[in-house]
């Protein structure tokens, strides 16, 4: 997975105030839910169903030729850095109000439990802040656990949103960056990681469209 792709160390200071101004001041975030509600959503995720092929209706991503020729842009991954992730300018508003909500808690600890019985919570675990990403982008209403992740949404991986789960454990990949709390060396608790691990064990679903 990429982390800050080499850029210099001006661009990758400005890059990293652009993203905290971006997570202090997050547009449209709800002040409980840490993320724009579903009914802020409804203009970015609502219109003809979408599947792998043709994702995300309506998106600056994709363009439709006179000939009904559908054309997607390719995934940039987000940047890291300094903790949080920076999506491209082409990544639909979902996913890029998935990132902010992500970016709020990422130096929250690990709380079992955290996360399920309100969405403002002093700490998550690892459905937990699985479900706060999704929930800031829309796509959830309420908190799942790991094995109802295991069946949400459509089998496979995402373009642009991928969650793998088994019964003990679930964490995502939102543009291309692992969001999980399995830890670093700043402790356990919802983190951003520029790698990837092992995906044996697990089931790989994705929100259609994404």
């Amino acid at each position: 997975m990429l982390g800050s792709h080499g850029v210099g160390w001006k661009a990758r200071m400005a890059l990293a105030i652009g993203v905290i101004v971006a997570v202090v001041f997050p547009a449209g975030a709800s002040a409980a839910g840490g993320g724009l509600s579903p009914t802020s959503m409804t203009a970015a995720v609502t219109g003809q169903p979408a599947t792998e092929s043709t994702p995300t209706p309506g998106s600056t991503e994709c363009t439709l030729s006179p000939e009904g020729v559908r054309s997607c842009l390719p995934v940039t991954p987000g940047t890291l850095v300094e903790g949080v992730v920076a999506p491209p300018e082409s990544a639909p508003a979902a996913v890029k109000a998935a990132i902010t909500a992500a970016n709020r808690i990422h130096t929250l600890p690990y709380i079992w439990g955290g996360g399920h019985a309100r969405w403002a919570s002093p700490g998550y675990d690892c459905s937990g802040a699985v479900s706060f990403a999704l929930h800031g982008a829309g796509l959830i209403k309420t908190p799942m656990d790991s094995g109802e992740m295991m069946s949400w949404g459509v089998a496979g991986k995402g373009r642009w949103i991928t969650v793998y789960a088994n019964a003990g454990h679930a964490f995502a990949v939102i543009d291309g960056v692992r969001w999980d709390t399995a830890g670093d060396s700043s402790g356990t608790g919802p983190r951003w990681h520029p790698e990837m691990v092992s995906t044996a064990g697990y089931v790989v679903r994705h929100p259609a469209g994404y």
